[in-house]
């Protein structure tokens, strides 16, 4: 499982603005994430999608299909009324299972 991942941006660069492109930005996170622990893309079962604009839900949800394409997971998406640091417009949480 990946908690709380949020569209940090690499060293030096600023976070990008849209709410797709941070959706792009925590799925990449995401999965690198997993990679490490020796899951792939295919392995995710649900993920958790955490948004302050009601308004952002298409393009969001147009990235989680860019990123999931084939394999979709279940998948949550709720509005909040914050995030921890104000430009965040999305946080991403994802379940991965590997059989044994």
């Amino acid at each position: 499982m990946v908690a709380g991942t949020a569209p940090v941006a690499p060293p030096g660069e600023d976070i990008v603005a849209s709410a797709h492109d941070q959706m792009m930005r925590c799925g990449d996170i995401a999965i690198a994430a997993i990679r490490e622990l020796g899951a792939e893309v295919r392995h995710v079962v649900r993920t958790r999608i955490y948004i302050v604009d009601a308004a952002d839900a298409h393009e969001v949800g147009m990235a989680h299909e860019a990123i999931f394409g084939q394999h979709p997971p279940a998948s949550t998406m709720v509005v909040v009324a914050g995030l921890l640091d104000p430009a965040w417009k999305i946080e991403l949480e994802v379940d991965a299972i590997v059989d044994a």
